[in-house]
């Protein structure tokens, strides 16, 4: 299961069904959950630590030191999930002592193709990273998130849950919960109906969910008032809960 020509640290924790193919390197304080495969020439460094079923393709660097420029070798760990897949060249770098010192990987993501996830990001579960696309350091992504290819998020940025980002999208604002956008000045198109079809939302749900985009996008109600109609919304439509917190919540204001 291990590959002749590979490198494992004595120190790494392997689980059952480990596979590690030629010319890979895991350096020390790394662990490996079951039935992980690791494919060739893909480096792993510590401290990390890795859920189940992951599949690392050729060429990926996972939990490497991080390129902020403060970073002075201080301990600082990657967290990953369960089943998530990186494809090839996904770069995954460690925290900082700025933050927590911590980057988390939830469970079911798709990192497709040079995908980089920088420090102190903690990504959600089942997102789907297209090609290229890029998170700076201490980004925020929910869950069931699209970024697509060749899209960018500035650092401290917040994505919410459902969301959809268009490709060569680059965000410098919150994306709420739902929302769609695109464009080279990014700008909002809706809500992502089909995806939330895909996941079982009833059709009166989407329907309250777009009534609300239109609160927030349309009405020409400023944030704070739009806020108003989207808590007393929320109240009857749980679905516009996790909308109403993060617009209330929102650390770099939200696109508009």
């Amino acid at each position: 299961m291990i590959h002749q020509t590979a490198i494992v640290h004595p120190s790494a924790k392997l689980g059952k069904n480990v596979q590690i193919g030629p010319y890979s390197v895991i350096q020390g304080e790394v662990e490996i959950g079951d039935d992980t495969r690791i494919e060739s020439h893909v480096l792993i460094k510590g401290p990390t630590r890795i859920g189940k079923g992951n599949h690392f393709y050729q060429f990926s660097s996972i939990g490497e030191d991080c390129q902020d420029k403060k970073y002075a070798g201080e301990d600082t760990r990657l967290e990953i999930g369960d089943n998530n897949i990186f494809r090839e060249c996904v770069t995954v770098h460690r925290g900082t002592v700025q933050d927590q010192g911590l980057t988390r990987i939830g469970s079911n993501n798709l990192f497709m193709n040079y995908v980089h996830v920088a420090h102190d990001c903690m990504i959600g579960d089942n997102n789907i990273f297209a090609n290229n696309a890029s998170t700076a350091g201490h980004v925020h992504v929910g869950d069931w998130a699209i970024l697509g290819g060749m899209s960018g998020v500035h650092q401290f940025c917040h994505i919410g849950s459902h969301s959809f980002v268009g490709a060569g999208s680059i965000m410098v604002k919150d994306l709420p919960p739902y929302v769609m956008v695109g464009g080279v000045n990014v700008t909002p198109h809706g809500i992502n109906s089909e995806g939330l079809r895909r996941r079982g939302y009833s059709k009166e749900a989407i329907l309250q969910i777009r009534r609300a985009y239109k609160v927030l996008y349309r009405n020409g109600n400023t944030v704070e008032q739009a806020l108003v109609e989207l808590n007393e919304m929320a109240k009857t439509t749980p679905e516009l809960q996790i909308l109403a917190q993060f617009v209330a919540n929102s650390p770099r204001g939200i696109v508009r």
